[in-house]
């Protein structure tokens, strides 16, 4: 257990280019606030927040910045000025992240926060997370201050220039985080219901549950997002409190490379997983790496087997073959600290290799709010303590 500073919130940063949406159609951030609404897992007394721009090809100045918590429909109370080593600005160079100055705001566990930062300069290149499930938006000019939201507010369409919120605690504190696919990153949930299987486990009660689950994200290529190998330091082992991981990532590994790459209906889409198609053994291997890696930092690993995925346009025998290979090491290698059975969970007791069709969101691949409201109550909260 740690005390001291617990990370309580984040979001993988990723390229404005390689996700599933874009901002493309979104009008220039330029001149603009952003307000953008967080859920915290656990609770302190004092907060601070990590601005990001390290998939930026240019530096990104910061005019003003606020943090205080979200009234429902875009308004803000109790808001704090947030200031970077004392200064109400700060310009965050290309490749890097910046976290600002901690400011006292005693928040509950599950309190929801609104931030708010003035972006005086156009960003050429938006370091963000994509699909966003929480609704954040657009401001014309410098609205930071503003306690409700104006009303040339507009959608933003993704979470932007946003990566991490930690607290500082006075008692004793550990971080789980849950890296992984869309699966993780809650894909197919509500919007701003906080339905994802990690929120809803924090919701339980489990404590700090830091999301770090990009859509479309694999372990050993990148793609949608950088490879769970390549970003494993940055997003899961840097993480303030760190205690334990959950890996729940492999699913896409093995679904691209099993695949058919002519000219099928999903020959457009796989052109953004670029990389050999990869193995079971190499599956495993990756595993193995990022085991032997978190154990270094002396963190403790839990892994969730692959849940089905038949009826969705990723299936193919040869998938299913070697998910259950890999579902099978999972279980029986004692690799790991503690696993999650997420496949018994969902499939389908009279067709293993679907998911029960009340746990998809209609694709037979991602979960709807009661399947991932299943995975997160099949935790026992008694692993993390």
């Amino acid at each position: 257990m740690n005390i001291g500073w617990v990370r309580s919130w984040g979001a993988a940063p990723q390229s404005a280019h390689d996700g599933l949406g874009s901002l493309d159609d979104h009008p220039p951030l330029a001149g603009v606030t952003l307000r953008q609404v967080v859920r915290l897992s656990g609770g302190g007394h004092r907060v601070r927040v990590r601005f990001t721009n390290e998939f930026g090809t240019a530096p990104v100045t910061i005019g003003a910045a606020r943090v205080g918590f979200a009234v429902p429909g875009g308004g803000v109370r109790d808001a704090r000025e947030l200031t970077f080593s004392g200064a109400p600005s700060v310009t965050i160079p290309a490749g890097a992240p910046v976290p600002s100055d901690p400011v006292t705001l005693p928040a509950a566990a599950l309190s929801e926060l609104s931030i708010s930062l003035y972006l005086p300069e156009r960003v050429e290149t938006v370091t963000c997370h994509d699909p966003v499930l929480d609704t954040g938006w657009t401001i014309p000019g410098d609205a930071v201050a503003a306690p409700a939201l104006p009303g040339d507010a507009s959608i933003l369409p993704v979470r932007a220039l946003l990566s991490a919120v930690d607290v500082l605690r006075d008692e004793p504190a550990s971080a789980v985080v849950v890296v992984g696919d869309s699966r993780t990153d809650g894909a197919g949930s509500t919007p701003d219901t906080h339905h994802s299987w990690p929120e809803l486990l924090a919701a339980r009660g489990a404590g700090f549950v830091v999301n770090q689950g990009i859509s479309g994200n694999r372990m050993l290529n990148d793609g949608v997002g950088t490879s769970v190998l390549a970003r494993f330091d940055r997003d899961v082992l840097a993480t303030p409190g760190l205690g334990w991981v959950v890996v729940s990532v492999g699913g896409n590994d093995i679904a691209i490379s099993c695949a058919p790459r002519d000219d099928g209906p999903l020959a457009d889409f796989l052109k953004m997983f670029p990389g050999a198609p990869v193995t079971t053994d190499d599956v495993i291997a990756g595993y193995r790496q990022l085991v032997a890696r978190a154990r270094e930092r002396g963190v403790r690993v839990c892994a969730t087997t692959i849940a089905p995925f038949e009826g969705s346009e990723a299936y193919t025998p040869e998938a299913e073959l070697a998910r259950q290979v890999v579902n099978e090491w999972i279980r029986t290698a004692g690799a790991f600290d503690a696993v999650l059975d997420f496949d018994a969970v969902w499939r389908d007791p009279r067709h293993p290799s679907r998911i029960r069709a009340e746990f998809h969101s209609g694709d037979h691949l991602h979960g709807s709010d009661a399947g991932y409201r299943a995975l997160a109550d099949s935790v026992d909260l008694s692993l993390f303590d």
